[in-house]
């Protein structure tokens, strides 16, 4: 059957106090939208179509490399005139699942459960069972369990607040039925809206029977209406990718204390401290440490490799056996070979560090290409911005760059030469000689400082 997912996030969100549509604010770093959109593309639907309003065109650039179909509801009137603004654009299909911008931790498992129901009737409902059901449309049925309609918690009667089965709002449905209770649907409510809920009531007395599942997890179905509720779900999100990561092999000091804002791959024996934060695609090899505030984005780090306290490493590889760190800070297209070491307040960006090279102190290393078994002293920096182009600095094998240092780049050191410390170096220095520049040291005796005048 050739399924349409209609999912609704036209809702302006008042209560996020945000000039962000709701839908883009982000839990684990993605917008809330694309956490639902990874659900309905796992269904592998025939169509996608999303009900945008407040801020579509903010919605619809930040999704720019979905294949969607975008429809505007202009006017705010209820879920069910939302899903008719989609009607046409669900048009030759089967089945029509409708899923919501702002419930982002639904699993396309459950999904997957509620549109099998709908190849055995024309109706199916994802419903749930909650201690305090207040606020939510309740699941009226007769004495025969059979669903005969949802009543909305505010045109509900005491009795019928009393029930426990609430409506979640998902639901799979036949396109042509869809369409047909659609047009009996009215807005004469306490909200004066057209609900999506009057359906089921009108499939009910048709005759038809309206099948129902659960979610496995309540926060499945849990929306987000304000930044409390944001936060609350984004510690369950992140409590889930804990433990999957713990159960793969990975040691968290502190579950409740690590943040996954992307995707993490893990070889064996990975441990991690707290406060630890991953963003976009990161790769951890075996056995691997990452102690305690660090921040790792886009990048690779090779088996047995150790980042200590408080680094920053984006868009870099390092190999294995290093040691990074503390607070380092490894940027964009820094590529360190095996055993390298970089200490603290090092700042590498679009550089090459040789194997067993180091620079563990307060050095800035920036569009260099550095050999093996180079050591690379205190306070050195590459001077590679003239204030209008970048320019290289290159660093042969074996090379020994004292503290201190000024490299001016365009400008090579050849292999196994050493650079005297407190030297600033404009031209090439060449290979297994020393190179240093600086002015001849000089005492003067009976000197005297300056006084005040009294």
């Amino acid at each position: 059957m050739k399924l349409g997912v209609v999912i609704l996030a036209a809702g302006l969100g008042k209560r996020m106090r945000s000039s962000l549509p709701k839908v883009l604010h982000p839990l684990a770093g993605r917008p809330l939208l694309g956490h639902v959109l990874d659900a309905a593309q796992r269904l592998e639907p025939a169509r996608i179509v999303v009900v945008h309003g407040h801020g579509g065109d903010r919605v619809k650039a930040a999704f720019a490399d979905q294949d969607c179909i975008w429809i505007e509801q202009s006017e705010q009137r209820g879920t069910g005139h939302a899903v008719i603004q989609a009607l046409p654009a669900v048009e030759g299909l089967d089945q029509v699942l409708v899923l919501y911008g702002d419930v982002p931790l639904i699993a396309a498992e459950t999904l997957r459960d509620l549109v099998a129901l709908g190849a055995e009737t024309p109706l199916g409902l994802l419903t749930a069972e909650l201690e305090d059901p207040t606020g939510y449309g309740r699941i009226v049925r007769d004495r025969d369990r059979r669903v005969t309609r949802i009543v909305e918690e505010k045109d509900a009667t005491p009795e019928e607040r009393r029930i426990d089965e609430i409506n979640t709002g998902f639901l799979v449905a036949d396109r042509p039925s869809l369409a047909d209770w659609l047009g009996g649907i009215s807005d004469d409510n306490a909200q004066g809206e057209y609900y999506l809920t009057d359906i089921i009531g009108i499939a009910a007395d048709a005759g038809v029977q309206v099948a129902t599942s659960q979610p496995a997890q309540l926060a499945e179905i849990a929306g987000i209406n304000d930044r409390v509720q944001l936060a609350e779900l984004e510690r369950v999100y992140q409590r889930r990718i804990a433990e999957e990561l713990m159960r793969s092999g990975v040691t968290l000091a502190d579950p409740a204390r690590f943040d996954q804002r992307g995707r993490l791959v893990t070889e064996p024996d990975v441990e991690v401290d707290i406060n630890v934060i991953i963003e976009g695609e990161v790769r951890l090899g075996a056995g691997v440490r990452i102690g305690p505030n660090c921040l790792l984005k886009d990048c690779t780090i090779g088996s047995g490799t150790e980042i200590m306290a408080n680094c920053v490493i984006e868009g870099a590889m390092v190999g294995a056996n290093a040691r990074i760190g503390p607070f380092a800070r490894l940027r964009p297209e820094a590529r360190l070979a095996d055993e390298t070491h970089v200490g603290n307040f090092v700042e590498i960006k679009k550089s090459r560090l040789g194997q067993g090279s180091k620079a563990n102190h307060l050095t800035y290393l920036g569009d260099a290409e550095v050999g093996a078994g180079v050591n690379v002293g205190a306070g050195t920096i590459t001077c590679n911005y003239d204030g209008a182009n970048k320019s290289k600095t290159i660093i042969g094998d074996g090379a020994f760059i004292g503290s201190n240092t000024a490299l001016v780049a365009p400008v090579s050191v050849g292999p196994g030469a050493t650079i005297g410390a407190g030297s600033v170096i404009s031209r090439d220095a060449p290979a297994d000689a020393l190179t240093l520049s600086r002015s001849r040291q000089a005492t003067l005796t009976g000197w005297k400082r300056p006084q005040k005048k009294s």
